[in-house]
């Protein structure tokens, strides 16, 4: 017998019709002898919908109020599979993230968990019942309804599965598994039979939609094995676990790409300790992630030129608070550019492999395709280009590291 925690993402769970698909699947792992935990997202649309009703009323919401409006999604999906497992003869609790405690900190729309109360879930296990968890949401110390941010189904399903230290966190989505790159871009993609960990989270992280990125990060801390599986056809899915030393690693695992990039840049900036810090805490004040930070300095050796990238969704405010900074730092420009994207090449087995990124950059320029920005690490190297090239990019890369074989 294993303890199982299944999560189910909005279009899992789209409809009544297929919310019963759904009880029919935990009935099923139930029926083999396993515990199961169910976490789902909301019904899809339903998010989108109590969004755009919020900013009807007041634009941007109050954020404490707002969090309280968007937690309903996931209550009604929860009530509804309960009450279709129940009608199934599976006895089932449901029970919303205050319920469960799942603690957050404060920081409404995007909290952060930190810790679970898993006392009331392992009595309901104990008894046979599927307890069905509200995905997304938690409880802040003083009581409040926190939520974790778009794709945070995924982190209440994960951060479960280490709290009750569950032998696979099964991630049921629209898709059978995570591929080479995305199927849209490049229809030869290739489902990947396992990725471990690491190659995961820079996939999350750089731009791969299938899980978010703060679900792999609990996964790696803790151990947890994850597993992509398509909610509506069978299927091993992708297994996405630690790195098997034991195999050699394909030379390059994925693909990523990011079409939400900006990028700003200031020319003439003085080149003394502490700009680099002055001009980054303004931005982190702001509550602004920053991604590639690029700086060079100047030929005569006094001046340097910085480069950073920020969301897209943040790019008018981070050029409004550098354009507010300029006179002060005594730099000489502020540009920006919101129409550039990021493509990323990412493998574990580039760390045992020359000419990766000889390989990258010539197959772009015999496309014509201009790099402004490049960014690595020990198993990825990131490009910023104009958006223009965004799918020309990901088939070229994709095909020049044939990633259309299995290795």
């Amino acid at each position: 017998m294993a303890l199982i925690v299944q999560k189910y993402g909005g279009t899992s769970v789209g409809s009544v019709e297929r919310i019963a698909q759904v009880a029919e699947k935990v009935i099923a792992t139930r029926s083999q002898g396993h515990e199961v935990v169910v976490v789902v997202s909301a019904m899809s649309g339903e998010t989108n919908r109590l969004v755009a009703l919020a900013k009807s009323v007041a634009d941007p919401p109050k954020e404490r109020e707002f969090d309280v409006l968007l937690a309903t999604g996931e209550q009604v999906t929860i009530s509804l599979l309960s009450i279709a497992l129940e009608a199934r003869g599976c006895p089932a609790r449901s029970y919303t993230g205050a319920q469960v405690r799942i603690l957050t900190d404060s920081a409404h729309t995007k909290a952060r968990i930190l810790d679970i109360d898993d006392q009331n879930i392992r009595a309901d296990l104990a008894q046979g019942i599927v307890v069905v968890v509200a995905g997304f949401q938690g409880v802040d110390e003083p009581g409040n309804i926190t939520t974790l941010g778009r794709g945070g189904s995924d982190t209440t399903a994960v951060a479960l599965a280490a709290a009750l230290k569950a032998d696979e966190c099964q991630i049921y989505t629209d898709v059978d598994g995570v591929y080479t790159t995305d199927p849209r871009v490049v229809p030869n993609a290739r489902r990947l039979e396992q990725i471990c960990f690491e190659e995961m989270l820079e996939m999350a992280s750089l731009g791969s939609k299938v899980l978010q990125i703060r679900s792999v990060e609990f996964a790696s801390k803790y151990n947890v094995p994850l597993r992509v599986l398509s909610s509506f056809e069978d299927g091993p899915g992708t297994l996405i676990a630690p790195e098997d030393k034991s195999m050699e690693q394909a030379l390059i695992s994925g693909i990523a790409f990011n079409r939400d990039e900006a990028k700003l840049t200031l020319l003439g900036v003085p080149d003394k300790p502490g700009v680099a810090a002055q001009i980054l805490s303004q931005i982190a004040a702001a509550n602004i992630e920053v991604d590639m930070i690029i700086q060079n300095i100047g030929a005569d050796g006094t001046t340097t030129d910085f480069t950073f990238t920020v969301h897209r969704n943040d790019y008018k405010k981070a050029l409004g608070i550098l354009q507010g900074l300029a006179p002060s730092l005594g730099m000489r420009e502020v540009r920006g550019d919101d129409q550039i994207v990021k493509v990323s090449i990412i493998g574990v087995g580039m760390r045992s492999h020359a000419g990766i990124a000889s390989t990258m950059f010539q197959a772009l320029a015999n496309e014509g395709i201009n790099i402004q920005l490049i960014s690595t690490s020990e198993i990825k190297i990131s490009v910023v280009v104009h958006e223009k090239y965004l799918e020309l990019a990901v088939r070229v890369l994709h095909a020049a590291f044939n990633l259309d074989k299995a290795a």
